[in-house]
This record gives structure tokens, sequence and C-alpha cells, in this order.
């Protein structure tokens, strides 16, 4: 069996199970608290000695995942309760797409992909997928990170920045020419971009792995952002073949998607333009 892929390699956690296990004690009292808690609390709740907590919780707080009021009680921070939203939104998301994913994958013989932003970093993360029947395939890792401007997900998610995220974002990103067909130009991506908001779909072809394309559509939230992509990819002379068949497939399903988690299209894209 053959894939059409690349991997990165996963990052080395730092701190002993020990320090992880207490972290997870402390977070999972003060979530059980609602009023906070002070460190002598902490400390009985969690059986660790003040002595130990007092690190780690200063650790906490310099990440802003903890804050600690004028009475010394400690309470989970804005960074922490942030990432807790975005996890609960994305298992919502999951369970809405899943169906659709798993019908894309079986109508295309392609591998279908839900992609959305990483939340700390302008990044394409996959959340899910069903991978093709065929044994030659595009295979991708749940958690995988690609670069927006060279993927049709990323692609898609870029599309949905606004003016001023976009500008930031082209001008810090360094652009890797991966193949000849890379788009590394601000101008042809800018182009490109805009052409994929008229169209509602992301193509690409040999841009980031040579033999591998791409088909992506947005799916939106309530107020017409782009809150993920829609990703089906194969052998780039596979993906030929069916080309239009496809597009209007996978645009078909993340429009469904879009209703379901009541989202709606922004405005260019409600016909389909």
């Amino acid at each position: 069996m053959r894939n059409l892929s690349s991997h990165e390699n996963p990052q080395s956690v730092r701190g002993g199970p020990q320090s992880v296990g207490r972290i997870i004690s402390i977070l999972e009292s003060l979530a059980n608290s609602g009023g906070g808690a002070t460190l002598s609390e902490l400390a009985v709740d969690t059986g660790a000695p003040k002595t130990s907590l007092v690190g780690l919780l200063a650790g906490l707080m310099a990440e802003g995942c903890l804050v600690r009021d004028e009475m010394g009680r400690y309470l989970l921070g804005q960074r922490f309760i942030s990432l807790s939203m975005r996890a609960t939104a994305g298992r919502e998301l999951m369970m809405i797409t899943r169906p659709a994913l798993a019908d894309l994958a079986e109508m295309t013989g392609e591998t279908a992909v839900l992609g959305a932003l990483a939340p700390d970093a302008d990044l394409a993360t996959y959340l899910d997928k069903v991978e093709s029947a065929n044994p030659i395939r595009y295979a991708v890792t749940v958690g995988e990170r690609r670069d927006l401007y060279c993927t049709a997900a990323g692609k898609v998610l870029l599309a949905g920045f606004d003016p001023a995220h976009l500008t930031a974002y082209l001008k810090a990103t360094a652009r890797q020419q991966f193949t000849a067909s890379t788009i590394t130009s601000i101008r042809d991506l800018r182009s490109e971009l805009s052409r994929i908001r008229e169209e509602g779909i992301a193509r690409t072809r040999d841009e980031r792995i040579e033999g591998a394309s791409g088909l992506a559509a947005p799916i939106h939230g309530s107020g017409g952002d782009v809150i993920a992509a829609l990703l089906i990819a194969g052998p780039s002379d596979r993906m030929a073949v069916n080309g239009d068949k496809n597009e209007q497939l996978v645009k078909e399903a993340a429009a469904a998607c879009t209703r379901l988690a009541g989202g709606a299209p922004a405005p260019s894209l409600q016909n389909g333009t």
C-alpha cells in the first residue's frame, strides 16, 4: 500500500509525569471549585505539598492559564478557558462533519479531511479524516499541521482571514518552494485567494507534495466567518479525472455542514459565484 503523505515529527513533552499529573489535578480542582481555591486548599485537594505546588502555580499564571484574585485565591485564567471552549467547539464540529467525511470518501474514492486553523499559529491542523479505500491514496495524521499558503484546506482558511490578518500573515510567513507548482508570490497568492472567495473552492495540484492534489471548501460560522475546511485529496492523475464532479460534491458537503453548524456563507458565496 502506498501513501502520498509527509509527516511532522511530534514535539517532545517537557516535565516529568509527576509534574504533569499535579498540573492536571490543579486544573481539575479549580474547575470543580467554582470560586477558586487558596494554596492550602489546593494542597489538600491535590494531595501535593505546598512547596511543590508553588512553582507549578507560578508557571500556569505566567502562561495565562491561572489568575490570582485580591484574596489570594487561584482561578482558571482566560487562556485555559479559551482553549477549553475551542476544544468543545471542535468536538461539536467533528460530530457534525463526520458523516460528510464518510460520504465524501465513499462518493469520490479519495481521502476526506476536516481542517481548521490551529489555535496557536497560522497553520492548518487536521481534526478528523476518513481515508480512501484505494491502495494508492493520500494519507494524513489527525493533529498534523500544514502551511496555509500551499495546501487546499489552508488556502480556504487563509481566504477567510480579514485584510489586516492576511497582510500580517503574508509579511511574516516565509513561503518555501516545495515543488515547481508552489505559489510563493504575494501577488499570485492574493489573486488565488480572491478566486477562492468568489468560487467557494480551493484547488491544489502538486503544490505541497509532488503527485498529490486537493479540493477544499469552507465551512462557515454564524457570522459568515470561515471556521473550518472540508477537503478531499488524492493522486493528481486520479483527482483530475473527476475534477468537476468532485468539486461539486465537496462544495455541497461543506454547505450542508455550514447549515448544520448554524452558519451562513459569506454573501459572495451564497450563489456559488
